[in-house]
C-alpha cells in the first residue's frame, strides 16, 4: 500500500486526482478560512469535525467514526469517483489529513495518498476559490482496514502492542487539557505522533520508522493497535506504520472515550 505522494509527482497528476484540503486544529478555528486564503488548485475543502466524524455522547469519544452512509455522501460531495486516485493534505504535517486517508482506505477506496510535507511542500501557485466539484459516484463498503472496539482494547494491550500517539506529557498524566481524566490506557506504550516526522514536516524514511516502531515492540510480529485523544492523530501513526510495513488497527474512540467510562482504569506510570 503506497501511502505518500511527492509534490512534483502531484503537480504532474493534478488534473487526474481528487484533491482534499483537510486543514484542522484542535479547538479551532475551522480551516475553511485558511483554505480560502490559498490552497492547491482544484482542492476541495473537507471539514473534519462535520464530515470526518460523527457526534454523540461523551462515552462515544470526541470524534466517533461517521456512518458509512454519511461518509459516502461527503465523499461524493468531494468528487471522489471509482478508479480515480485521491490525495489529501493539510498544513500540519498531515496529522489531520491522515484521518481522511484512513477513513477512505477503511471504506474501500484503493488509492488514497498523503502529500508528503503537506501544503508547505507545494511550490506551485495557490488558488483562492471555493472549489465545488462535479459530484462523485463512489460506492463505499467499509471494513478494508482493521479497527478495535472499546471492549477489545484491554485484550489487545495485553496480547499485542497498543500505542498511544498523544504527547508524552499527556500519556504520563502530567497534563490533560481536554479529557476528564489524565493518564493512559493500562499497557499502552507512548509513541507520540510528532516523532513520525522530520523537522520539515515530512515523514521519516521507511527504515527510520521501522527502527522507531520496532523499538516499541511494533515490528509486525504481534497485532498493533493505535489510539490518541479522539482518533485523529492516531490515523497519522497508522500511516507511519504502513510506511514502515507494519499493519495496525485504529481504536476510534481513543482516550476521549476510554476516560469517559469511569469504571475503566487509567495508568500514569
Amino acid at each position: 500500500m503506497r501511502v505518500l505522494i511527492e509534490a512534483d509527482e502531484l503537480a504532474a497528476l493534478l488534473d487526474d486526482v481528487t484533491l482534499l484540503d483537510v486543514r484542522w486544529k484542535l479547538g479551532g478555528p475551522p480551516g475553511h478560512g485558511e483554505y480560502l486564503q490559498g490552497h492547491i488548485p482544484g482542492a476541495v475543502y473537507v471539514d473534519l469535525d462535520t464530515e470526518l466524524a460523527a457526534h454523540g455522547a461523551p462515552t462515544d469519544g470526541r470524534h466517533p467514526l461517521p456512518s458509512l452512509e454519511a461518509l459516502q455522501a461527503s465523499a461524493r460531495r468531494w468528487g471522489v469517483r471509482a478508479g480515480r486516485p485521491v490525495v489529501a493534505y493539510d498544513a500540519t504535517g498531515n496529522t489531520a489529513a491522515a484521518r481522511a486517508w484512513w477513513l477512505l482506505r477503511w471504506a474501500g477506496v484503493p488509492d488514497v495518498r498523503l502529500l508528503d510535507g503537506g501544503l508547505a511542500a507545494w511550490s506551485g501557485e495557490l488558488a483562492t476559490d471555493d472549489v465545488v466539484p462535479e459530484p462523485g459516484d463512489i460506492e463505499l463498503r467499509g471494513g478494508a482496514l482493521p479497527l478495535v472496539e472499546l471492549d477489545d482494547v484491554p485484550k489487545l494491550a495485553e496480547r499485542g502492542v497498543l500505542l498511544d500517539a498523544r504527547a508524552g506529557e499527556r500519556y504520563r498524566g502530567e497534563v490533560e487539557p481536554i479529557d476528564p481524566r489524565a493518564g493512559h490506557i493500562p499497557g499502552a506504550r507512548s509513541a507520540p505522533t510528532t516523532e513520525n516526522l522530520a523537522p520539515d514536516g515530512r515523514f521519516l524514511a521507511p527504515d527510520a520508522l521501522r527502527e522507531r516502531f520496532a523499538a516499541l515492540g511494533a515490528d509486525g510480529s504481534r497485532l498493533v493497535g493505535v489510539y490518541c485523544g479522539s482518533g485523529v492523530t492516531a490515523a497519522h501513526e497508522i500511516a507511519a506504520l504502513a510506511i514502515a510495513g507494519v499493519d495496525a488497527a485504529l481504536y476510534p474512540g481513543s482516550f476521549s472515550q476510554w476516560s469517559n467510562h469511569e469504571h475503566l482504569p487509567v495508568a500514569t506510570a
